[in-house]
Formats: C-alpha cells, sequence, structure tokens
C-alpha cells in the first residue's frame, strides 16, 4: 500500500514539498537588470561627462553645446551596445530553445543567467578597476552568446505554460510579468540610492554593481538547484473529447477568449462547413501586430533615457531611478487590467491587446510634449496597460502550438522581438541626434503612430475570429 493510501494527506503534501516557483528567479534576475541598467547608464553619463568637462576647461564653450556633446556620445555608445545585446543571442537562443524542448526546460533558463551573472561581473569590475568603458560591449556579448533575454524569458514562459491550464494561462503569465514590475521598481527606486554611497568618481555605483551581482548569483544557483519543472496540466479527457467531436470549434474560440467559464453541460455541435480554424493565418497576424508594437515601445524605451538627462528635464542619479521606477509601475497597473477586464468584463484577449496599444500609444505621444517633470509622470501614468499586449499575444500563441514546441516558438518570436529591437534602437537615436536641435520629441510622435498602427492586425484576427465566436454563442444560448 502506497503511503498516500495509507495517509489521505500525504499524497498532496508530498506534491506540495517538490513544487517549485520560477517567480523567485524573475525577480532576483530583474533586480539585478534593473540596478544593472541604471548603473550602466549612469557610469556611462559620468564617463563623458568627466571628459566633456576636461575639454571644456581646456576650450570654453555654451553649457548647451557640451550638453548636446554628452548626449551625442552617449547614444553612440547605446547604439553599439544595444546592437550587440541585440545581435549576439542570434547564435544560440535558438539553439537553447531547441534543447529546452528536447532534453531540459530549464537549459535556457540556467545558460542565460551564466550570461546575465557575467555581464553584471562586467560592470562591477569596470567600476572596481576602472577598466575602459569599451569593456561594456565584451560584457554584453557575453551575455548574447548565453542567449540573453529572448532565451532567458522564452524558457520562463515556457515553464509559465506548462503550469497553467488554458482557462488561466494569461492571467497566469501577467502573474509572472508582475512580478518582473515589481522587482523592477524596487531596484530602480534603489539604484540611485546604492549609486551615490561611494564618494569620489572612480569608484562611484560600486555598491550598486556589487548588489547586481549579488542577485544574478542567487538567481543562477536558485535555477540550478532549487527550480523544479512543473508537469504539464493537460486538459481532461472530457474536455478532450469535447474538442474533438466539434473539430477545432472550441480550441479556437478559447484561444482568444481564455477567461470563459468552462461549460460542460452544453450541447456542440461541429461547425459549418467552410468554416476550418485559422491557426496559421492567426500566428502570423500575431507575430506581425507583437513587432510592429515592439517597434514603438523599443523606440521610447531607448530614447528615453537620454531625453531626461538633458534640458528640459536635467534630471540627477536619484531622479533617473525614480524614472525607471514609474516605468515599472506598468507592470502591476497591466495586471490589474488584465484581472478585471478578464473576470468582470469578460473582454477577449483581442480587445484586452487593442486596449493595451491605446494606452501605450496615447502616452507616447503626450510625452512628445513633456516640459516639466510632473508632466513626464502624467505620460506614464496614460501607458498604464502598455504591457498588456506582448503578454497576451504570448498567451494566445501557447494555446495554438503545442507544448512540446514551447521552446522553439517562444525563442523564436523573442528573436523576432529582439532583432526588430535592434534595428529600430539605431534608427531612433540616430533620429534622436536629429532631433535635438529641432522637435526633441519626434521619436515619441513616431513610437506613438507605429502602436496604433499594430492594431490593425490585432482587428483582422478578431474579425476573422467574429464568425466562430458569433457561432460558439449560438451554440450555448
Amino acid at each position: 500500500m502506497s503511503p498516500g493510501a495509507s495517509y489521505p494527506g500525504m499524497g498532496h503534501l508530498s506534491r506540495l514539498q517538490v513544487r517549485t516557483w520560477i517567480e523567485p528567479v524573475v525577480a532576483s534576475s530583474q533586480v539585478a537588470a534593473s540596478l544593472y541598467d541604471a548603473g550602466l547608464l549612469l557610469v556611462v553619463k559620468e564617463h563623458y561627462g568627466s571628459g566633456a568637462s576636461s575639454n571644456h576647461s581646456a576650450s570654453p564653450s555654451p553649457r548647451g553645446a557640451l550638453e548636446d556633446q554628452q548626449q551625442k556620445a552617449i547614444s553612440n555608445f547605446y547604439i553599439i551596445y544595444n546592437l550587440v545585446v541585440g545581435l549576439s543571442p542570434l547564435l544560440s537562443a535558438y539553439g537553447l530553445g531547441w534543447l529546452s524542448d528536447r532534453y531540459h526546460r530549464k537549459v535556457s533558463i540556467c545558460v542565460s543567467l551564466l550570461g546575465f551573472l557575467l555581464s553584471r561581473l562586467g560592470l562591477l569590475l569596470k567600476v572596481l578597476l576602472d577598466w575602459p568603458l569599451e569593456v561594456m560591449y565584451g560584457a554584453a556579448a557575453l551575455n548574447g552568446l548565453c542567449g540573453g533575454f529572448s532565451a532567458f524569458w522564452s524558457g520562463v514562459m515556457a515553464l509559465g505554460s506548462l503550469g497553467s491550464s488554458e482557462g488561466r494561462r494569461s492571467l497566469r503569465l501577467i502573474v509572472i510579468d508582475l512580478i518582473l514590475g515589481l522587482a523592477g521598481f524596487c531596484g530602480s527606486m534603489a539604484s540611485g540610492h546604492l549609486f551615490k554611497q561611494i564618494a569620489g568618481r572612480s569608484r562611484q555605483g560600486l555598491v550598486l554593481a556589487a548588489c547586481s551581482v549579488s542577485c544574478a548569483i542567487f538567481s543562477l544557483f536558485y535555477s540550478l538547484l532549487v527550480l523544479k519543472v512543473p508537469e504539464s496540466v493537460g486538459k481532461s479527457s472530457k474536455a478532450l473529447a469535447t474538442v474533438d467531436t466539434v473539430s477545432g470549434m472550441v480550441g479556437t474560440y478559447r484561444t482568444l477568449d481564455p477567461d470563459q467559464p468552462e461549460k460542460h453541460n452544453v450541447e456542440r455541435h461541429p461547425p459549418p462547413p467552410g468554416k476550418e480554424k485559422p491557426q496559421k493565418t492567426i500566428i502570423v497576424l500575431l507575430f506581425m501586430g507583437a513587432i510592429i508594437y515592439d517597434l514603438a515601445v523599443v523606440g521610447t524605451v531607448d530614447v528615453m533615457p537620454l531625453f531626461v538627462l538633458r534640458a528640459p528635464l536635467s534630471w540627477n542619479q536619484v531622479q533617473v531611478g525614480y524614472g525607471m521606477a514609474a516605468g515599472y509601475i506598468i507592470f502591476i497597473t497591466s495586471f490589474l487590467g488584465v484581472l478585471v477586464f478578464s473576470r468582470c468584463f469578460h473582454f477577449r484577449d483581442t480587445t484586452m491587446i487593442v486596449i493595451g496599444m491605446v494606452s501605450f500609444g496615447s502616452g507616447a505621444l503626450l510625452l512628445a510634449f513633456v516640459k516639466k517633470t510632473y508632466m513626464f509622470y502624467i505620460a506614464r501614468a496614460i501607458m498604464l496597460f502598455a504591457l498588456i499586449p506582448i503578454t497576451t499575444i504570448r498567451s494566445a500563441m501557447s494555446k495554438l502550438i503545442k507544448d512540446s514546441s514551447y521552446g522553439k516558438v517562444f525563442v523564436i518570436l523573442q528573436l523576432s522581438l529582439a532583432l526588430t529591437g535592434v534595428v529600430t534602437s539605431v534608427v531612433f537615436n540616430e533620429l534622436y541626434q536629429l532631433s535635438m536641435e529641432k522637435f526633441i520629441g519626434t521619436c515619441f510622435v513616431l513610437s506613438s503612430f507605429l502602436s496604433f498602427l499594430a492594431i490593425i492586425p490585432v482587428g483582422i484576427v478578431a474579425c476573422k475570429l467574429a464568425p466562430w465566436l458569433q457561432y460558439g454563442d449560438v451554440m450555448e444560448k
């Protein structure tokens, strides 16, 4: 007789004992990332600021000209840095996704976390030993060759999808994003204060870099020694029989309407002839919507740190940390948005995606005309649902593919976003330099346009699903 049979609670207790969560990995790695991002920006600013000061003492020039010179130098650094960060994962991320699907789900997560640790160590050594700033290109390359964020996040999404049912997957994935946002918020809030812990240019940022490395070490060892791969939450035999009976109609209906309650007592019949499940078309359109929207987001996120450092805002280290923390509030509001829209209003995924795109586009447009700090935070507040589109698109796609392909499909999506993000980063940084003397908000206006443009493929998805949704509603009445 098994222990579970002798003691009814033992089986449940054993399951609880072996179950672990991906959230500690996400939280610790994101704290490390937020500290690293803020620290790198401030280190780069101090590096080029000291160079501009020495040039200024040799040959006096107007403050505005020196500020523009510093901005262009920082922008040029980030153009090369973002190219390295975006292109280097192309060599390894897909292979890691394939290995994760074929051998072990933790491969892509653990290898990419090793790359994260190496890059954080690069910043620590740069500050500690006063190495040249160019060493950060090498640190970014090591990070990318280990898979980078593309491999890491595709692995996290795969584990999150495996451990959740289709009906709760959108909520499950947005909860992981919520943890990411909360961790990033805490890290960003502390970053400015940690950066100033040691006085003097040569060692400023040492405490911040050391904290980032410590968090990266914790996330790597937790994923290696503690994290367990969850068992796939499959559908019940009754649900599977229902799906087979209706020839995919329920699958299409529930794919983009995951939070509708199960109706086991409803009789369903095959759909009318000619109405086949448009999975491939939906996946392509969702890819298009995600890529166009990511162009808008990357363009804004890459330019925003440069925007706040110069006039009219001219933020200091603490204000930079607070500004980055404000960006992470979006993770919380997006989570609440998915929770309310899906549970209370029963919105479809396509509706929530459009709401998120409109939210970000409106905020980016207002950001173009920011002159005061309070206006910046108002623009960020309007972007409160900006995270919903990409997360919900991932959730929708996970229900259109087999769980054995999660690693490959998610990493392809992430690499597509990374590759287009690299191109966008270069273009927007060049555009920002050209627009500094004219209209500095040009980049934000373009981001707003791209965000609204991304609504088109999502709207087509909603229209293609309309016959199925109408048919499903009729059959349930």
